[in-house]
């Protein structure tokens, strides 16, 4: 398994964590991870991951934003600090001046492009998906 996909599963564990605590959807910000996820969006690898590490399918879904990462806490107490591949661009290229105000400060901002939503009809289908979490 890739590192990438490693910290997908990571990610869609917070993921279920968060939903199942009510609260909002964690941000996607690393592109290397975002491809792992887009790679494995559609097949039956992608569904059996989703149920083991979140519980729950996981949508992947279109939401722009920028600012503090509300969810690296919960990581770091998980599985330790956040490692170079939350970092790195989808051609593998790592932002070591991120990296370097992350492990100074302890705190990631950052922009996205998309996250993850409930998959199993916790949002209402009338709802504009680029306002679904």
């Amino acid at each position: 398994m890739s590192t990438a996909t490693t910290e997908l599963r990571r990610f869609l564990t917070i993921t279920g964590q968060r939903f199942t605590n009510g609260r909002s959807a964690p941000e996607m910000f690393s592109p290397a991870v975002d491809k792992a996820w887009h790679d494995l969006l559609g097949t039956p690898a992608y569904e059996a991951l989703c149920l083991e590490s979140a519980g729950r399918p996981i949508r992947h879904v279109p939401n722009n934003g920028h600012g503090p990462i509300a969810w690296v806490t919960t990581y770091e107490e998980a599985y330790g600090p956040l490692p170079e591949i939350w970092f790195t661009d989808a051609d593998g290229n790592v932002d070591r001046a991120a990296i370097a105000r992350y492990r100074e400060s302890g705190i990631v901002v950052a922009e996205w492009d998309c996250g993850p939503a409930g998959g199993d009809g916790d949002i209402a289908p009338d709802q504009p998906e680029t306002t679904r979490r």
